[in-house]
């Protein structure tokens, strides 16, 4: 599994095995590498559809995928490592799109908030006007003691599970289940 640096890190998937089996090869979000792809992919979505965020992933070949909200993460990424995953949202400004909200938010990848790069260099190379960070982050961590996934709020690092301390730096990988 790669680790390399926080610029170059790749997340498994560690979610449920049983949603890992459903993914389908060649299965996976629409694929955007240009402002062009946004731009047929945006004009093919419903006003409505358009109006909710997007599950997305940055694959580790540097593209956004994007997918319908309620999609699995693991499903939009066919079932491979990411650089980045969460929701997000777009919207019109004048002519042209920007990105709303970004979160990291992926229950199945757990990225590290440190994923940021990733997603900034994808929209970047897409010509989407974007934010400077995650504007929901989400803090990730696998508790040491029970082994459960958690999501730290305020600053609380104790596992909701158990209450044992959770770890100050990301871990979620290093339960070996992927």
């Amino acid at each position: 599994m790669a680790r390399m640096n926080a610029l170059k890190r790749s997340y498994p998937y560690v979610g449920p095995a049983d949603l890992r089996a459903t993914v389908r090869p060649g299965s996976g979000g629409h694929r955007i590498g240009s402002a062009a792809d946004f731009a047929h992919w945006a004009a093919e979505r419903t006003a409505a559809e358009l109006r909710e965020p997007f599950t997305f992933v940055v694959s580790t070949d540097g593209m956004l995928r994007l997918a319908p909200r309620r999609s699995e993460h693991v499903a939009c990424a066919g079932g491979e490592h990411v650089l980045s995953a969460g929701e997000i949202s777009f919207t019109r400004e004048a002519d042209r799109w920007v990105v709303d909200e970004v979160s990291n938010q992926s229950t199945g990848y757990c990225p590290d908030v440190v994923s940021w790069p990733a997603v900034a260099r994808a929209l970047d190379a897409i010509e989407l006007v974007r934010p400077s960070g995650f504007t929901h982050p989400v803090v990730f961590r696998r508790c040491p003691g029970c082994q459960e996934h958690n999501i730290v709020r305020e600053d609380d690092f104790v596992c909701v599970f158990c209450g044992s301390d959770l770890p100050e730096a990301w871990n979620v990988e290093s339960d070996g289940r992927c």
